[in-house]
């Protein structure tokens, strides 16, 4: 701290043997950056050894005196200053307090200025500088009036400076507003401000104190022209301060703290060369490198707070965790694999061989596209576990996305990183988190896409799905090219109908048809039952359930096309048979067809079973559902005074179109069969289907309908043994129709042992079991008079009712009987 003393007290040393008018010899020490003023006390230290030698000569002596001179700008450095390097007018000091640093071989020393000093000569060097010189007179005053108005004027200065500056201690402030003398004012003021040397020592050098008020006037304004500078940037910058910006400042200061504490975590710098050392060690295309890169340094020059700096940084992490080139070995043992599809799963031959097949083409050929399967069936088939067993025999990661209720196009291509919490579409997430480029992946429920303002996810799929486009696949987040083609996708869906045609046509349809009995008994055996026992925590020696037990949970607990409530009701047997073992009731349980009851309660379905004897005018038909195969009875019935056609039991257009069809073709056709034309103007027709709160619809009822109509017209029943589907013509033409497999085994569980099909269909038996076709008689037809020949009986059961005479008046003609306009009973989507 720089202190002041009397003005007075330095007088004395004029009368010394080195008075004013006489040179006298004194050690000098050079002072780099500094510059002493007499009347102020300032602590020094000391270390060079020449500077030493100086204090330690100037302590040897009863006045302590040492002569400071400032080194020249142009001089400063390391090494020793020499006579040259220093300027000639100096200040001569007393030492008031010395201490050694024995740590540091320093001296601190607190020095007292006296007068000012001119070198006149010099003694010797060695071993310190000690030069002869001599004490300058005291300043004069050469207008008064001049040196009055510069005090007041550096008075006023003086108050405007302080104001700027709050951090002066008051002390300090206390001396500089106290000091009457405009020289000591003015020497203590140079001392207090960093003015810089060559400023500080032209005033040392003044020769008059009008000249001294003058520097200081000068310099002292320079000052606050700085300080109001200086006030003003800051105002106008925390006026523009943004919350970021204080966050930043908030944010250094935290790192700060961290530092200190040892907690830093290497800062902006760090994160930026972690980031680039990943950039160089990844395995990248050209092109995404190049990007990768460019984003890196955009980020290298953001501060930590910027939101753009988290935005890169999280694109680049997702650049760095993509597998653009990285892939999993495929297992190209074709028995292996084999044995893995069979162990994960029973029957479902036509798939297995597809896998089988791909396999074989990738063991000839590495670089094969991978096929795009869409797995078609009822629900519970097991379409989404196959995906996993596929994925285990190829040696692949798995992944699965959910598509129903998608409709957001942007779900499955991504966010433009314009926008806020931007992020990947779901694509390239799951191939982030299969950490490689060939996974199966799995899009589940494909059916069941909606679309909406904000786009259509299927349409979007059009590329992902299309191999010769999703090679350079480019997602909205990371608009770089990524090749999907390595990436077994495999879909699934309940109905091909919802599905839009140009994306069907993407993919390989393989349908998955429902379980018959025999094969949910081998499932439950070989699955279901070992599945429940060790989730239940019981042991294979602890719990058995029959073959009996099984199939009469299969026929009465549950109506389904897969196994997913059979496994329920397995579990639920489990849950049972664990509380009781674990109640110490039993140490080992059976469960038989008489016990299941005990169990699972009261059955739940009773299968819609042949009826032994049909009535005149009721025909069985087949029909398919997304639960698998059921039986409908066609019933028809006439309305004695009647017109037209009724339908009911929530029949569809086409289904409706189909009973009008058969009811034509038998009218066009009623001398064939020994039919009275008359009975089709003279009584209506109403023909139901039960099960009327279900929705039905289709052409494949039109067979049954035509038979239960010829029934109904003929009086001859039709045989309770035998089932029928296909779709009819006006000219008498049998189609083929759809879910040949799910109707044979419906008709199957009902007890029916023969089955009328279209001729066209006889290719689809070969998926129906060998056990079921062992035990049905099918009868294949072209024509619909092959149907009712082999779906009648011979004999007439009940005569049709007679018809009523001709009231016509025109010549014997009878009035034709127009259809009433029904309004068409729409088809309800459950």
């Amino acid at each position: 701290m720089v202190e002041t003393t009397d003005y007075n007290e330095a007088e004395r040393y004029a009368s010394t043997p080195g008075s004013a008018s006489l040179p006298f010899e004194a050690a000098v020490l050079p002072l780099q950056n500094t510059t002493l003023f007499p009347a102020t006390v300032v602590p020094l230290t000391v270390g060079r050894p020449r500077s030493v030698a100086a204090v330690e000569a100037a302590l040897s002596t009863e006045e302590k005196l040492l002569a400071c001179f400032g080194v020249r700008p142009a001089s400063a450095g390391e090494h020793e200053a020499g006579p040259a390097d220093l300027f000639e007018t100096g200040t001569l000091v007393t030492i008031k307090r010395m201490m050694r640093d024995e740590s540091s071989q320093t001296i601190q020393l607190i020095v007292q200025g006296l007068e000012r000093i001119r070198i006149v000569g010099w003694v010797h060097e060695q071993p310190y500088l000690r030069a002869r010189v001599e004490i300058l007179p005291a300043l004069k005053v050469e207008d008064a009036a001049e040196v009055e108005a510069l005090r007041r004027n550096i008075n006023a200065l003086i108050q405007q400076a302080l104001a700027m500056m709050p951090q002066v201690p008051p002390e300090v402030r206390s001396i500089i507003l106290g000091t009457q003398d405009p020289v000591q004012l003015a020497y203590f003021l140079a001392s207090v401000l960093d003015l810089g040397q060559e400023q500080e020592q032209a005033m040392l050098e003044a020769q008059t104190v009008d000249q001294l008020l003058h520097l200081t006037y000068t310099y002292l304004a320079r000052e606050i022209e700085i300080l109001q500078l200086r006030t003003k940037i800051a105002a106008e910058a925390q006026s523009e301060m943004t919350k970021a910006q204080r966050d930043y400042f908030l944010r250094q200061q935290l790192k700060a703290i961290q530092k200190e504490l040892g907690e830093d975590e290497g800062g902006e710098k760090a994160e930026v060369e972690m980031l680039r050392e990943r950039l160089a060690t990844a395995d990248l295309p050209d092109e995404v490198r190049a990007e990768a890169e460019r984003e890196l340094r955009r980020m290298e020059k953001l501060p930590s707070a910027a939101p753009d700096y988290h935005v890169i940084r999280s694109y680049l992490e997702y650049i760095l965790e993509l597998p653009w080139r990285k892939s999993s070995p495929d297992k190209l043992d074709l028995e292996e694999a084999r044995r893995i599809l069979d162990e994960d799963h029973y029957g479902l031959e036509d798939v297995k061989e597809r896998i089988l097949e791909f396999l074989a083409v990738l063991k000839l050929r590495p670089d094969a596209k991978s096929p795009i399967l869409c797995f078609v069936g009822p629900p519970g088939v097991g379409k989404t576990s196959l995906g996993r067993s596929i994925a285990r025999a190829l040696g692949r990661q798995f992944e699965r996305i959910s598509l129903g209720g998608v409709r957001d196009e942007a779900e499955l291509r991504g966010h433009r990183r314009t926008y806020i919490g931007a992020m990947p579409g779901r694509i390239i997430q799951a191939i982030r988190r299969a950490g490689t480029n060939n996974p199966v992946l799995m899009l589940d429920e494909i059916d069941k896409l909606g679309m909406d303002f904000r786009g259509d996810p299927a349409a979007a799929l059009l590329e992902i799905l299309d191999p010769q486009q999703n090679y350079s696949f480019r997602d909205h987040y990371l608009d770089l090219p990524f090749d999907l083609s390595k990436v077994f996708f495999i879909a699934t869906a309940n109905q091909l109908g919802p599905i839009p045609p140009p994306l069907r046509d993407r993919m390989e349809i393989i349908y998955l048809a429902g379980y018959s009995e025999q094969e949910k008994l081998q499932i439950a055996k070989r699955y279901l039952v070992p599945r429940q026992v060790q989730e239940n925590g019981l042991r294979p020696d602890q719990f058995e359930i029959t073959d009996e037990a099984l199939q009469l949970i299969i026929a009465r607990y549950t109506r389904e096309a897969g196994v997913r409530q059979l496994e329920r009701s397995i579990g639920q047997i489990a849950r049972k048979a664990a509380l009781k073992i674990a109640k110490g009731e039993a140490d080992r349980i059976k469960v038989d067809a008489a016990q299941v009851k005990d169990y699972l309660g009261a059955p739940r379905f009773f299968i819609e079973e042949a009826r032994k004897e049909l009535p005149v005018g009721v025909a069985t038909g087949l029909a398919w559902t997304e639960m698998g195969g059921e039986i409908l009875f066609i019933e028809a019935t006439l309305l004695p005074g009647g017109s037209g056609l009724i339908l009911t039991g929530q029949l569809g257009e086409v289904m409706q179109e189909s009973a009008r069809a058969a009811r034509s073709y038998l009218w066009s056709h009623a001398a064939e069969w020994d039919i009275n034309p008359e009975m089709f103007k003279n009584y209506g027709v109403h023909i139901h289907v039960p099960a009327g709160a279900i929705p039905k619809d289709g052409p494949s009822a039109g067979v049954a309908i035509t038979t239960a109509l010829a029934s109904l017209y003929t009086g001859r029943r039709v045989r309770s043994d035998t089932a029928m589907t296909g779709e009819i013509t006006l000219s008498g033409l049998v189609f083929p129709v759809g879910g040949i497999k799910e109707k044979v085994l419906a008709a199957h569980r009902a007890g029916i042992r023969r089955v009328i099909l279209p001729a066209r269909n006889e290719a689809d038996l070969e998926k129906v079991p060998e056990d079921v076709r062992r035990e049905i008689e099918f009868v294949l037809v072209t024509r619909i008079n092959e149907v009712l020949e082999a779906a009648l009986e011979k004999l007439v059961a009940s005569p049709p009712p007679p018809v009523p005479a001709s009231t016509s008046g025109d010549g014997g003609r009878e009035r034709p009987t127009e259809e009433p306009d029904l309004e068409p009973v729409r088809a309800k989507s459950r």
